[in-house]
């Protein structure tokens, strides 16, 4: 099935949304604006309030303040037909564990409507485009994390959506079942889905979004594509790897004499913009011969989006967990 979209006006509007639990701020008059047919990405680490945006987006929760509208419909008063035209996948697996995969495709699609010949061909079509065959016949509760999300996932397109949330979809996947992932959302953006994405991966934003927010303690620090983001902190950079401890001083004082540089003791990394001075690599490890510093690598990179999340709210992005199922509150 392909979804036509009718206009080039904006899908998702959101001006001033916020969310308060008592004292608590969780999103703080947050403004987005989602193009038709465009995949935007909310990027930022735990607690930063992606959860909270998405369940006010999807009518689960109401905000404390501003306004939300998704294709139109006002997301406190026609929350009807705010879920007639939205599908969400939340950040853990909603199936029946006594069923198998297949069976709780088939079960969604019945309780979609579907007739159970039409529930058969739909469920092959999603068995096929998420890779679920090998295990379409395993007990849910018996099958590992990552394909449980798959099954989950595939459960959310039973019918396709005008626009699909995607509450950190890969979290607990493997590398090949994210690549799944990576290939179908690409194909239903193809067909004309609007896609709305939360994620803690870098690789992840960097890969799919058109449009990535940086969100940090619920508001919005910085918009754009990717490349705008890492712009925003400047050109490339020098970094240099002491070979150990007693060479970091010697580093940071030759260096720092001529450049404004950062320092990560940590790593024993010393960097550097990128003037043209420094663009010849082959020159900067003979001048640090020259003065007997032992350095384990010497890199010339691009900033990243850690960089720019770095750069822009102080502090780096970590995309090892995913959000806690605790409640709202601390999120």
């Amino acid at each position: 099935m392909t979804v036509h979209q009718t206009t080039d006006e904006p899908v998702v509007v959101t001006r001033g949304l916020t969310k308060h639990f008592g004292d608590f701020v969780a999103v703080d008059h947050f403004d987005l604006e989602v193009k038709p047919g465009s995949i935007v990405s909310l990027l930022g680490p735990n607690g930063a309030g992606k959860t909270t945006i998405v369940r006010m987006l999807a009518t689960l929760s109401e905000p404390t303040a501003g306004t939300a509208s998704v294709c139109g419909f006002d997301v406190v008063h026609d929350a009807d037909k705010v879920r007639s035209v939205l599908s969400l996948t939340g950040q853990f697996a909603a199936l029946e564990d006594n069923l198998t995969a297949q069976e709780n495709l088939l079960l969604m699609a019945r309780l979609r409507g579907y007739s159970k010949r039409s529930s058969k061909k739909i469920v092959e079509g999603l068995i096929d485009r998420f890779d679920i065959g090998e295990f379409r016949d395993k007990l849910v509760k018996s099958v590992s994390g990552g394909q449980r999300r798959r099954v989950d996932l595939a459960a959310s397109l039973v019918v396709q959506p005008r626009i699909l949330i995607l509450d950190e979809p890969t979290t607990g996947l493997d590398p090949r079942s994210r690549q799944v992932v990576w290939s179908t959302i690409r194909d239903l953006v193809g067909s004309g889905v609007t896609l709305f994405l939360t994620t803690q991966y870098l690789e992840e934003a960097d890969a799919l979004a058109d449009h990535i927010v940086l969100i940090d303690h619920g508001r919005a620090t910085a918009a754009g594509s990717s490349n705008d983001l890492k712009a925003l902190i400047g050109d490339q950079r020098v970094d240099v790897t002491a070979a150990d401890a007693s060479d970091l001083d010697t580093l940071i004082q030759m260096l720092g004499s001529a450049f404004e540089i950062s320092v990560d003791r940590d790593r024993r990394m010393v960097s550097v913009p990128a003037p043209h001075e420094l663009k010849d690599l082959a020159s900067v490890t003979a001048a640090l011969d020259q003065r007997g510093v032992a350095i384990d690598e010497i890199a010339l990179r691009r900033p990243t989006l850690d960089d720019a999340f770095l750069a822009l709210t102080g502090q780096a992005l970590t995309s090892s967990e995913p959000e806690s199922n605790q409640e709202e509150v601390a999120r």
